[in-house]
């Protein structure tokens, strides 16, 4: 798919030419799992696949919306003042919170717009679509209507839509790093006070590949709630004797002086991986401003084995694909990235290696699990704007 024939698809559907492009990509998450609400650093990245959307000004005054990949839906249409979240609406519910709640902040949007959405992210990969969605959409608004935005206001709008419109309980993490995203920069985030930085990731000789379990991922929510509270009860146990707020305010050695107060085994490994992993996130950037790609994929492999071990979310098909993927030539790190219990993980890979690192990753996971998993290969690109001819 290319953008001619999402030019011509907003030419046949809404008969006019008169449009402007523009692109939100989705993320990965490099290192720092389960470290965002224990008060730590996550380390993202936006990537080049993502969702294009072609919009023009219309005067019904109503929004007329179409998703390239929902087609059998066709065209959702609703008013400007027909924005509560609609079950009919499917996919356009994330397009009609950000305008909502824009309105609700006083941003001027006061005529229709029709929209063509198009979108390459592979489906429940994990790479955040639905917040790619959200910033295409900020973004759209922000051009057509000639908003002024500030950025980071955006990005919470994009959160808040997930969390109050839709209902999902999730971190920021997608949103900055789709909406604040920069080429070949990853971006080190606090997730508590927002303060972020970004570290060069130079990546001439390498490749990332995201390897897809195709395995569904419906064990995530329920065990995300118990490890959560797992870490919480860690913490209470820890502030008996340590002043902390969050278990990412330990250093390694403070856990270490002071883990005999948790007095649980389970809780102990589970304290250990949010500490020591938001350890690895500082690490990480360090290394990266050194341009020490080795060191990064050291830090990658020390992350899955944490999260497999310690934090157990890992699961016999990110184990596979991961473990595999350890064995072959040319790997500098490997890791899970997201939730864990299926979906995807990431690996740094020698651009001379990565035809025959795919080949034989996959003849090895699908021997060991017996369905194929898929491999897409990712740049670290800029985030959400507008696409210029």
């Amino acid at each position: 798919m290319d953008l001619r024939e999402c030019k011509n698809e907003f030419i046949r559907i809404f008969g006019k030419e008169d449009f402007r492009m523009f692109f939100a990509p989705g993320r990965i998450n490099l290192i720092g799992e389960h470290t965002d609400y224990n008060g730590g650093n996550v380390f993202p990245a936006a990537i080049t696949f993502g969702t294009y959307g072609l919009a023009g000004k219309n005067d019904l005054n109503k929004f007329r919306v179409y998703s390239m990949n929902f087609s059998s839906l066709g065209v959702i249409e609703f008013g400007l003042e027909e924005l509560d979240y609609n079950k009919q609406h499917d996919w356009a519910n994330y397009v009609k919170g950000m305008i909502r709640y824009l309105k609700e902040a006083g941003y001027e949007i006061n005529s229709g717009v029709d929209i063509v959405f198009y979108g390459n992210i592979p489906n429940g990969a994990g790479l955040s679509s639905s917040a790619s969605i959200e910033l295409a959409t900020g973004v759209i608004l922000e051009g057509i209507f000639s908003l002024d935005i500030d950025r980071i206001d955006l990005v919470k709008t994009g959160k808040r839509v997930e969390n109050e419109f839709i209902g999902v309980n999730s971190g920021i993490m997608d949103q900055f790093a789709i909406g604040m995203g920069k080429k070949e920069c990853g971006i080190l985030l606090d997730c508590e006070t927002l303060k972020y930085s970004y570290a060069p990731i130079k990546l001439e000789n390498y490749d990332i590949v995201i390897m897809n379990t195709n395995k569904r991922r419906e064990l995530a929510d329920s065990k995300y709630n118990e490890r959560r509270g797992e870490c919480e009860e860690a913490l209470r146990r820890l502030q008996k004797v340590v002043d902390i707020n969050s278990l990412g305010q330990l250093s390694e050695e403070e856990f270490e002086k002071n883990r005999y107060i948790i007095d649980d085994e389970i809780l102990t490994k589970r304290a250990k991986h949010a500490v020591y992993e938001n350890q690895r996130t500082l690490k990480a950037l360090d290394e990266l401003n050194k341009g020490n790609i080795l060191a990064f994929g050291e830090l990658m492999n020390r992350s899955h084995i944490s999260l497999r071990d310690d934090y157990e979310v890992t699961g016999k098909e990110l184990d596979a694909l991961v473990e595999a993927a350890w064995e072959q030539e040319g790997v500098v790190g490997a890791r899970m990235t997201g939730a864990g219990f299926g979906g995807c993980s990431i690996a740094m890979v020698e651009k001379k290696n990565t035809e025959d690192f795919i080949k034989n990753v996959g003849n090895k996971y699908k021997n060991i699990i017996g369905y194929e998993a898929d491999f897409y290969i990712a740049s670290i690109g800029d985030g959400a704007g507008e696409i210029e001819e």
